[in-house]
């Protein structure tokens, strides 16, 4: 059976824990080889074990995306990077790294921004896995996932619509797993809270009391660094302005007898990096290929919905099963508002604007109803303007004989919203109380 007998096994004969629609046969393995495209955004050191486990998986196309080069520092985990390549995109060397050590499989690089991409290339693949450090990124690839989501008038997903995604993420020696299917697990806004603020230290602690090498780091890089470059910011992608950092913070360190303050800790305290373990950046990978394995092929029942893995004591992992917010902006089918008959367009768009679910993400809304735009931005704006001090549902009362899908019923009247800081439009389903 040769090289991917494993698979063959697991793809080609039935079982009693497989996903729904299983149907074993060689088409499934022909599919992952040949036409399944799998998209892996980071190419660092979780990224480079994804590539190295969905390649030796059977996934014969991989995109992978990164925007950045190869640093000294990355060599001790990144482990498809040499010496010679410092300096070299990320995404490049990682792509010729696979391509030379496993036959059969192509890796296209793109050495750019995630959101310099169109929609559609994030559209024509199948599964999308995430290797990030950030969080404003995993929203904005949380956000191009669910822009594709459509609802069916049931207020049910339209499965050929769901573009799956896999999170990976590690600190230290913890790390997690999600599987997210816009429409049917939560998405990232579903559960922000699960991502822990970032640690700040009181400015009178810094200035007064410092009691470890994190706090001469901090007051170097937040007092001092102000004081004497008034007209710079700090940047701590700059190395020049990260050693002066260092050098301040050893200063003071050695003024108040503290000891630890290193450059690599200076690093990561400015940009707020937690060392990475390469065994965490391993185990995490693994488990990511396994589910986009699962999805792709429903050979086995899929993750229900976040696993947490935890190595600083043996080895502990917790699944747990979070549940979707109806009032998502992102992912639900209609953010829903209760609003008096009397209330005016203006009135209602200055309520879209104060909405604790929408303020974050719009600034200048257009409103349409059905095919009919209530009011527009930009340079149609002129052409809607006189819509604003009428009632709402006097507006969309009159349109009812044109709008098929504008009946105002005892379920609300259903409005869509767009703004240029959206990634897609958002339904809003109003009540006229």
């Amino acid at each position: 059976m040769g090289k991917w007998q494993g698979l063959q096994y697991l793809l080609e004969r039935p079982g009693h824990v497989v996903g729904p629609g299983f149907e074993p046969g060689p088409e499934i393995l022909d599919f992952i080889r040949h036409d399944c495209r799998i998209l892996v955004v980071g190419a660092g050191g979780l990224g480079c074990e994804l590539l190295k486990d969905l390649a030796l998986t059977g996934f014969g196309n991989i995109d992978v995306i990164d925007m950045d080069t190869i640093d000294v520092s990355n060599l001790n985990r990144q482990f498809l990077f040499r010496p010679h390549d410092v300096g070299k995109p990320k995404a490049t060397v990682a792509a010729s790294r696979i391509m030379e050590r496993i036959e059969g499989v192509t890796v296209t690089p793109h050495v750019c921004t995630i959101q310099e991409k169109p929609l559609d290339f994030y559209r024509d693949h199948h599964v999308i896995v995430l290797g990030l450090d950030s969080l404003e990124a995993r929203r904005y690839m949380n956000a191009v996932a669910c822009s594709f989501l459509e609802y069916n008038d049931d207020g049910a997903p339209e499965i050929s619509t769901i573009k799956p995604i896999i999170d990976g993420g590690t600190e230290g020696f913890k790390g997690h797993v999600r599987v997210l299917l816009p429409g049917i697990t939560p998405c990232f806004e579903c559960t922000l809270w699960l991502f822990p603020p970032q640690v700040k230290y009181p400015l009178c602690t810094l200035a007064e009391t410092p009691r470890s090498a994190p706090h001469c780091i901090e007051y170097a890089k937040l007092v001092q660094w102000p004081n004497e470059h008034p007209h710079e910011e700090f940047d701590g992608d700059n190395p020049d302005h990260v050693s002066w950092v260092y050098e301040k913070a050893c200063e003071r360190a050695a003024q108040y007898g503290i000891g630890g303050v290193t450059y690599q800790l200076t690093l990561g305290v400015v940009k707020n990096i937690i060392p990475a373990i390469a065994s965490t950046n391993a185990i995490v990978a693994g488990m990511c290929t396994i589910e986009a394995l699962k999805i792709i092929s429903m050979c086995s029942l899929g993750l229900d919905n976040m696993l947490m893995y935890v190595g600083t004591d043996s080895i502990y992992t917790l699944t747990s099963s979070y549940e979707k917010s109806a009032d998502c902006i992102v992912c639900s089918p209609a953010l829903r508002m209760n609003v008096p008959h009397s209330i005016t367009l203006e009135e209602f768009v200055s309520g879209l604007l104060e909405h604790p679910s929408l303020k974050e993400y719009i600034s200048a809304p257009s409103v349409s109803y059905g095919h009919m735009n209530l009011y527009m931005r930009g340079a149609l704006e002129h052409m809607t303007r006189d819509n604003l001090p009428k009632k709402l549902k006097d507006l969309i009362t009159s349109s009812e004989s044109s709008e098929p899908n504008g009946h105002v019923g005892s379920s609300g009247a259903m409005f869509t919203i767009n703004d240029t800081r959206l990634m897609a439009p958002v339904r809003v389903k109003v009540t006229f109380q």
